[in-house]
């Protein structure tokens, strides 16, 4: 799964510095305290969920994981209990591994379940076991990663990703990227999230180059990071660049030339999860001379799209298949649409996920004839496609996010103050779509206490930012809420 060696630095955390040799030898660790403490030479695809902070510990475990033959269950940092206790429960997690003490509440969900429980810390200490002693070969079909991911259903759905398939989309986006032991890249997105994961971690990893691993996004270190003049690649979310460009604004000339020229110096920015606005696309140019790389992804397919390593960008459009995706644009009747007209988005290709854990009749409903349905409508304009949107008005894509609306109707439903209740992402040039929730109470609710209330449930990326009190929800002859209606008062209400 990596490919570097040696002394070469492969994780930077903090102020320490890991090499490869480091890193394997962790690996390796972690792996044999696993086979040891389950008392089998091969894990056979026992889930383990993680839940670890970015740093060395985080990505040894991971690596660890795959070593021992098991499927690892990377956790949300923030997810409140309910979340955490729903993939514990969805994935039958035999273990926990954890960067805090068994008293956190990560630690009494699996206490509560008989769920073993260990500190990262204490499976990347001291190597243990035989020397040349052998750890099991892992079959490439075998399962590798479970990520959780929102649709239409509302319940969180586990995407399933075979150690091939992980490694055909690091092969792709290293070809397309141009990646070498020579990078080194800035990482500050989130660890269960294939974003963060595959592209920015393991295809790092993959080529021998350099993860400079920050705790969390901050902006004024991003841009140090920039300015040192080490970074060669940096990857986020279009809510990252606009809060880069915000506190950009806010520095003095002195330091806005400093960053300015540090940033220019790396060789590639790129920009997913999420629709990057125009505006944002330009000024960022305007700033660096970057033209962002903007691509398309998702977690049951990898990614699929992007634009050119070298030549134009065009903003506003995500490029063209990478090497060995295939492409197709359908209507309604399964039909291919001719260059110029919209279509929904289906892939194929290695890089597909295998399944939804534990769910085969909706894996088999995500597939038409082979192809995985995207529910994205995109068009081709000049050779490279164009995303116009999902088709579902249940998902709102949020801050590089994909949210269930759904999901979050049918907590907010729980308040006792809510008789009824719509959830809708409305247009933020900051975050892509806010997750905006009509309600009709039946008593006075205040947005911040029902937000205070919904804290407790729901991630923080899934609260709604707006909160709009009508008389009573749009409705079609049939009773059902009609979302575009919904939408629609939210642009009125401005």
């Amino acid at each position: 799964m990596i490919g570097g060696a040696g002394q070469s630095i492969a994780i930077v955390d903090g102020d320490r510095q890991h090499t490869y040799a480091t890193l394997h030898a962790a690996a390796e660790t972690v792996a044999r305290r696993l086979l040891t403490a389950a008392g089998v030479e091969d894990l056979q695809g026992v889930r383990i969920a993680i839940r670890i902070a970015p740093g060395f510990h985080y990505v040894a475990t991971l690596l660890g994981v795959w070593r021992a033959g098991g499927v690892a269950v990377p956790l949300c940092l923030s997810h409140p209990e309910p979340e955490l206790a729903y993939v514990l429960d969805d994935t039958g997690a035999s273990l926990v591994v954890s960067d805090e003490a068994g008293e956190d509440p990560l630690g009494r969900l699996a206490a509560e379940r008989s769920i073993a429980f260990r500190l990262a810390r204490d499976l990347v200490a001291t190597a243990v076991g035989k020397a040349g002693e052998p750890l099991p070969v892992v079959a490439p079909e075998r399962p590798a990663l479970i990520l959780y991911t929102s649709g239409t259903t509302g319940q969180p759905k586990g995407v399933v990703s075979s150690h091939a398939a992980l490694a055909a989309n690091m092969d792709a986006l290293i070809e397309a990227w141009g990646w070498s032991p020579d990078d080194r890249i800035v990482h500050v997105l989130p660890l269960h999230h294939t974003h963060g994961i595959v592209n920015a971690l393991l295809c790092a990893l993959r080529v021998g180059a350099t993860v400079d691993m920050l705790p969390g996004f901050d902006a004024p270190t991003v841009w140090d990071r920039f300015a040192d003049g080490q970074a060669t690649l940096f990857m986020a979310v279009p809510t990252v660049y606009i809060r880069l460009i915000q506190d950009w604004d806010e520095a003095a000339p002195v330091e806005q030339e400093r960053r300015r020229e540090g940033a220019r110096d790396l060789r590639l920015m790129v920009s997913g999860s999420a629709a990057l606005p125009v505006p944002v696309f330009e000024r960022w140019r305007d700033i660096t001379g970057h033209a962002l790389l903007e691509r398309y992804g998702m977690t049951e397919i990898g990614m699929a799209l992007s634009n050119p390593l070298e030549g134009e960008r065009r903003p506003g459009v995500v490029g063209v298949p990478l090497p060995g995706v295939e492409i197709c644009l359908l209507d309604d009747d399964g039909q291919p649409v001719p260059e110029g007209s919209e279509g929904e988005l289906y892939i194929r290709g290695p890089t597909l996920f295998s399944e939804y854990w534990g769910r085969p009749e909706e894996t088999a409903a995500a597939f038409r004839d082979g192809w995985f349905q995207t529910g994205d409508m995109a068009v081709v304009e000049d050779g490279a496609y164009r995303i116009l949107g999902r088709r579902s008005v249940d998902i709102i894509m949020t801050g590089g996010y994909k949210v269930s609306a759904l999901e979050i109707e049918n907590v907010l439903s729980g308040h006792p103050d809510i008789r009824e209740c719509a959830v809708v992402g409305v247009p933020d040039p900051d975050w892509g779509e806010s997750v905006c929730v009509a309600i009709v109470c039946q008593r006075e609710l205040r947005h911040t206490k029902l937000r205070d209330w919904a804290r407790e449930q729901l991630a923080p990326y899934k609260l709604p930012r707006r909160t709009l009190r009508v008389p009573e929800l749009p409705k079609n002859v049939m009773g059902k809420v009609t979302k575009p209606e919904v939408r629609k008062l939210f642009e009125t209400s401005d």
